[in-house]
């Protein structure tokens, strides 16, 4: 034996409790989880990162030195001939021919007087240039005696400035040394040769700018993998709490007419309610209304799947705005009456002539004449003012019902969302009624607006297009 269509809807709405409950138990471990996997990835790259800038700057060091050490040995080199009597010319103390003359003419020339500082420069500049990533790079450098580091025979101008900054500039010294077993060796003063790299730091870190962009990049990448999973997940949890709403609701509003179609029927198939033409009318009547109320959830269901789908067609054609609100308040008239309400209509547009489909657009305002009857007390009051500017109509309907938080006003446009007053049931619908009027209110291009106060009511003002042909005369905007 199957399920009654009641029960169906009640093993799903226990289907889908267990599965929210699943989902609120398992979400703190996703978020957990992804969050870790996260400030692992970003340590981890920062770390490499770390390595790698260690890494370049020993490379540049290296490069650095590989340079000097060949601008050395081409200084040893070309510092090895006999100096010339040009050499001594301009040096104080010494006079021709005097012992002390030949005592320097002698003793092997330093660096300063076989080369100008201009030379050693551009012999650096040369050899830093020919190794990659040292092309063009700014230095300053200075050639001292050994035994006096203090008393520089060379240097560029702007070298002690630099040579005192330790923490951002990369200090080199290299020796001069004679090949061993040369004649020079042990002859030749000591000599060492110091180079000066300003903002070395800043030098490695732009020849690593893609390694540095590429790691933001994917990190960024991750993060906002992270943001998306975690929105979806969120999402999720949201969507399972409406649906699980909306099958309460679905099961409630399906239940009583199921219930009174029963009872109906059970009655009709009593023998004095058979042989009463009267009362078996009374009852296949209530099984009629009963049966419609149902086609209309369906019809309901289906129109928004529909709208899912994105298959919606609308049949446009002209509409006067005002004989179609006359229409729908005097369909609420009775439900009204129940709310001891009543309605107004203030019709001041001089144009109301808009380009709509007749069936969509009813049904869009009858939802909003309907939420307001649903959501208020006693002493119901609904005002539907219309004006017209140049080029649209604008509608305003507004009631004194119990109003909406500022949340509800943020979400009440969200397809099975419905506004929490305590019980669940003691507003009947789907949630899918101000839903359906904002996808009404985008396919005919218009704008919807909603403004609320808890307590005091709300105010829907919507915006239409007017049609075109009836912009002909300007007095009537």
């Amino acid at each position: 034996m199957g399920l009654l269509p009641v029960d169906r809807m009640r093993v799903m709405t226990a289907t889908t409790k267990t599965y929210h409950l699943q989902l609120r138990k398992i979400f703190p471990v996703i978020i957990v989880l992804i969050s870790l996997s996260l400030i692992g990835t970003i340590y981890v790259q920062y770390n490499w990162l770390l390595t790698m800038e260690a890494e370049k700057q020993h490379e540049f060091k290296s490069k650095l030195v590989k340079s000097m050490g060949e601008v050395a040995n081409s200084l040893m080199e070309q510092k090895s001939t006999l100096p010339t009597l040009k050499t001594f010319r301009n040096k104080p103390g010494l006079t021709w021919p005097s012992e002390q003359f030949r005592l320097e003419l002698m003793k092997p020339p330093t660096i300063a007087q076989k080369f100008t500082e201009f030379e050693v420069q551009e012999k650096l500049q040369k050899a830093f240039d020919n190794q990659e990533g040292l092309k063009g790079i700014k230095f300053e450098f200075a050639i001292t005696a050994n035994v006096n580091l203090m008393h520089y025979e060379l240097k560029s101008a702007n070298f002690l400035n630099l040579w005192q900054d330790t923490v951002n500039n990369l200090q080199l010294v290299y020796y001069f040394q004679p090949e061993s077993g040369s004649d020079l060796e042990n002859l030749v003063p000591e000599e060492v040769m110091m180079v000066v790299v300003p903002n070395v730091k800043k030098l490695v870190l732009k020849q690593m700018r893609w390694m540095i962009i590429g790691a933001i990049f994917f990190t960024i990448v991750i993060i906002l993998a992270f943001y998306v999973t975690v929105a979806a997940l969120i999402r999720q949890k949201k969507m399972s709490e409406i649906k699980n709403d909306f099958i309460n609701n679905m099961t409630h509003e399906f239940k009583t007419p199921l219930a009174t179609i029963s009872l109906a029927v059970d009655a009709l198939r009593n023998e004095k309610v058979l042989q009463d033409r009267q009362k078996m009318e009374y009852f296949s009547g209530i099984i009629k209304e009963e049966n419609k109320r149902m086609n209309k959830h369906v019809e309901t269901i289906l129109q928004a799947a529909v709208m899912d789908r994105q298959e919606l067609q609308l049949a446009k054609r002209p509409v006067h705005m005002h004989e179609l609100l006359n229409d729908i308040i005097d369909d609420y008239t009775l439900r009204l009456q129940e709310k001891q309400g009543s309605a107004e209509l203030q019709l001041n547009a001089r144009r109301d002539l808009v380009e709509a489909d007749p069936v969509h657009f009813r049904n869009l305002f009858s939802n909003l004449i309907d939420n307001a009857v649903k959501y208020s007390n006693d002493n119901l009051f609904i005002r539907i003012t219309t004006h017209s500017t140049n080029k649209n109509l604008v509608v305003r309907v507004e009631d004194n019902g119990i109003g909406m938080s500022k949340e509800t006003v943020r979400r009440i446009f969200e397809k099975f969302y419905r506004a929490h007053t305590g019980n669940i049931h003691n507003v009947k619908g789907f949630g899918l009624g101000l839903s359906y009027v904002k996808t009404m209110v985008d396919a005919h291009h218009g704008k919807i607006k909603v403004d609320s106060t808890l307590g005091r009511g709300s105010v829907f003002t919507l915006e239409f297009p007017l049609l075109k042909e009836t912009a002909v005369d300007p007095e009537m905007a």
